[in-house]
Parts: C-alpha cells; sequence; structure tokens
C-alpha cells in the first residue's frame, strides 16, 4: 500500500532536492525524506548525479506512468557519511556510488545468478515502490540512503564526476558487450550513435582491443570519434555508397540509438552469425525482414543494464584503463535547461550535476 503521508513526513531523516511536479517536466526545490540507516543501509552524501535521458523522459511522463513529485537521478557518487552494524563492504569516508537499482527479491533464479536488473521484483533507484510502500527518489539530492549490496564502490583513480554517467550508461552497454562477445579478440564491431551511451561503448571496445566502427548519421562526429574517443573506422549510415562498401564486414553491432531508425541496413553489415544488439529505446516497433536473418544466421538481441556484481566489475575494468564518461559539469539551478539541451541533443557527451558545490540546502 503506497504511503498517504507528505514526502517530508515518510521518513525521519530530513532531505532536500529537486523535483517535478507535473507533466512539463520542470524541476525546482523540494523538501522530502528518506529512511532511517538501516543495519544493512549505507549513507552517502551525494556529490555529482548524471543526468540520463531517461530522467527526462520520466519527469515530462513520456512514458506515461510518472508520479509526482518525482525526484530523478539514477547516476550518482559521493562519501559514506553512516553505515548500519551488519553493513562489512563499506566504512564512513569511502567512496561510493548508487545506479539504477536499489532493491530486488533477492531469492529468484535471476538475483541468484546476479542478474538483478532482471528480477521480476526489481526497485528502481526512483519511481518505484519501495518496500515500505513509499515511492523511491533519486540522486538529484543531497544525500542518499541504500542497502550495501546495491551499492557499488568507486576506485579512488576515476574521476568522480566523469565516473558517475557509468552507473547507468557504462553499465548498459558493458554488460551485452561482455555477454554477446564484443571483446573477443580479432573482433570488428560497431557502435551505432555517439551520445551518451555510444561513446562509452567506443571507449570499451577500444580497451577490449576490437576494431571499431562508429556509424552515424553525422558525419560531423567523425573527426570526435576517431581523434578524441579512439575508433578506427567511420560510417555514414545515410550514405548508401559508404554502407554498401562496408556490407557484410562487421561481427557483432551495438545499437545505442533511441530515436526511431531502420535496423535491416545494420543487418546487412554483419558477417555470417553477426549480431545486432539493441540497448536503445525506440517509441516505435522495428521493421524485421526475416529472409536477411536467414540467410546469414543473423541474430537481433537486446539488452538491460547489468547485476550488481558486473557494475562493479565495469567501474573496475573502467578504472583500469582509465575510462570515464564526457562530461559537461553543471550547477543544479542549471538543470532545466540541460534538460530543454539534452532534448535537443545539444550535449557532449553527458550532463553531470555538480551537487554538493551547487545545491543550495535551506
Amino acid at each position: 500500500m503506497a504511503s498517504t503521508k507528505s514526502p517530508e513526513e515518510e521518513h525521519p531523516v530530513k532531505t532536500f532536492g529537486w523535483a517535478a511536479r507535473d507533466s512539463s517536466g520542470v524541476l525546482s526545490p523540494f523538501k522530502f525524506s528518506r529512511r532511517a540507516t538501516g543495519e544493512k543501509d549505507v549513507r552517502f552524501k551525494i556529490l555529482y548525479c548524471g543526468i540520463c535521458h531517461s530522467d527526462l523522459h520520466i519527469a515530462r511522463n513520456e512514458l506515461g506512468w510518472t508520479t509526482y513529485p518525482l525526484v530523478p537521478g539514477h547516476e550518482m557518487v559521493g562519501t559514506v557519511t553512516e553505515v548500519g552494524c551488519k553493513v562489512t563492504k563499506f566504512a564512513v569516508g569511502d567512496t561510493v556510488g548508487v545506479g539504477c537499482l536499489v532493491g530486488s527479491c533477492g531469492s529468484c533464479d535471476n538475483c541468484c545468478s546476479d542478474l538483478e536488473n532482471y528480477c521480476p521484483k526489481f526497485i528502481m533507484t526512483y519511481q518505484s515502490v519501495d518496500n515500505d510502500g513509499t515511492v523511491t527518489r533519486g540522486g538529484y539530492a543531497n544525500e542518499m540512503v541504500a542497502d550495501e549490496h546495491f551499492v557499488i564502490r568507486i576506485p579512488e583513480n576515476l574521476p568522480l564526476a566523469a565516473a558517475a554517467p557509468l552507473l547507468c550508461a557504462g553499465i548498459t552497454v558493458y554488460s551485452p558487450m561482455r555477454y554477446f562477445g564484443f571483446d573477443k579478440p580479432g573482433s570488428h564491431i560497431g557502435i551505432v550513435g555517439l551520445g551518451g551511451l555510444g561513446h562509452v561503448a567506443v571507449k570499451f571496445a577500444k580497451a577490449f582491443g576490437v576494431k571499431v566502427t562508429v556509424i552515424s548519421t553525422s558525419p560531423s562526429k567523425k573527426d570526435e570519434a576517431i581523434n578524441l574517443l579512439g575508433a578506427d573506422e567511420f560510417l555514414v549510415s545515410r550514405d548508401p555508397d559508404q554502407m554498401k562498401a562496408a556490407s557484410g564486414t562487421m561481427d557483432r553491432i551495438l545499437d545505442t540509438v533511441s530515436a526511431n531508425h531502420p535496423i535491416m541496413p545494420l543487418i546487412d553489415l554483419l558477417k555470417t552469425n553477426g549480431q545486432l544488439v539493441l540497448v536503445g529505446l525506440p517509441d516505435k516497433p522495428f521493421e524485421l525482414a526475416v529472409f536477411p536473418l536467414i540467410l546469414g544466421r543473423k541474430g537481433v538481441n537486446a539488452s538491460s543494464i547489468g547485476g550488481l556484481k558486473e557494475t562493479q566489475e565495469m567501474i573496475d575494468f573502467a578504472a583500469k584503463h582509465n575510462i570515464s564518461a564526457e562530461i559537461e559539469l553543471v550547477p543544479m539551478d542549471y538543470v532545466n535547461t540541460a534538460f530543454d539541451r539534452l532534448a535537443k541533443n545539444d550535449v557532449k557527451y553527458r550532463f553531470v550535476l555538480d551537487i554538493a558545490n551547487t545545491m543550495v540546502v535551506p
């Protein structure tokens, strides 16, 4: 049963953040509360929080199931201020983060296989009903509390602000790349789209040691793809000559694009036994012709984020290979402008809110 108390009265610990109150998605200062630190909980001061495209979609109720008031944010990092008496993984002063999940059943096949993200009862970091019946609220706030199982240790050498987006964008691409063999030596892989997800995917792919071709509708992104991110080749998907020349050359393709776009031209780029893996969320169904799949024994797959064990693995891998997101660090009161710019894809490549230095807490 959902709570009938006001956000400030639901829990004992007073908290402050920014929230959307209606489908305009406009955020403004908001007083609410977090639960007291439980015996297995980790409480931390939020220093930075990334702005994910899903924050924008949900704040504006574009998926049709938003509950207001809404505090977004599932890419947060900060410093531990308190731990419960049964916490074993973390101590006060540690640098930690929380991504897209704060709960799951803990006993289903997926949970027992470190795939909490596929648990039928997973609890999202915001916009979910928590175990106590209250609505979860995210990282556009001054502090967070979560069960230690859902807390990630951030290695010391990662720049904190640029590490925050890895907790969603990073694991969203890392998990399918590991599972579907994008790290196989000698592979030639394609990355479709060079946005918040795609640019991180290119960095991971180069760390895996494979050949990388960025596939984009925008010729203007070629220089950044090759000279900034290290891609080997760049393919303009709207150029039929380039696409024809690249036909049958790629082992696997990761499609990160959420705008509506055709996927059959991507299927044509795959070798026999090639795999196309979707991680973007277009709002219209794809048209998929079966015959080209049959002729090349090709597959179309999809993937969500990753479980907590794999998320920690991803962060550790990123630290080892000096991988972080390319970000634009902005103050808290810039969030609505950032939302408007994000809607126009006017960011390279991820906004991050400077929570600790710019959020004015009354």
